[in-house]
């Protein structure tokens, strides 16, 4: 689901980029840097089974989403944004997924990672004090 989340916010801002962030110098770079990571990052999510990519995922929707309510706000390198139009909402709810799904996976596979047996289950030994965990004859 994350996964989704980057991709769909990073074919919105492709699709802005096309229409008309291009012709601003500052928002344009930023809108296609945004579409080509939102790729990248999908492409880990898929492939790479490590807390990087989910964490990637949620820096990803979270600077996305302050960049667009500093547009809503403020404005942002002159590009001020309302809260109307497909793409505004599109993008929105698609990086509120990519930051609570990166979020989940991220919890999922922090609590797998103390894990070293294929069924997710904990393994460790304990050894009594002293003691070097070989194995004694007659013990």
């Amino acid at each position: 689901m994350a996964a989704v989340g980057v991709l769909v916010s990073g074919a919105v801002h492709l699709k802005l980029y096309v229409d008309w962030a291009h012709e601003n110098d500052k928002v344009g770079p930023a809108f296609l840097l945004n579409a080509i990571a939102g790729l990248v990052i999908a492409i880990l999510l898929l492939t790479w089974q490590h807390w990087v990519p989910p964490l990637l995922s949620v820096g990803f929707g979270l600077a996305t989403l302050v960049a667009f309510l500093t547009a809503a706000t403020v404005g942002l390198f002159g590009v001020s944004e309302g809260w109307s139009g497909w793409a505004v909402w599109t993008a929105l709810i698609s990086e509120v997924v990519a930051v609570v799904a990166g979020g989940v996976v991220l919890a999922q596979r922090a609590g797998r990672s103390g894990s070293s047996s294929p069924t997710g289950t904990a393994t460790s030994t304990v050894f009594p004090a002293g003691g070097s965990g070989q194995a004694h004859a007659g013990s």
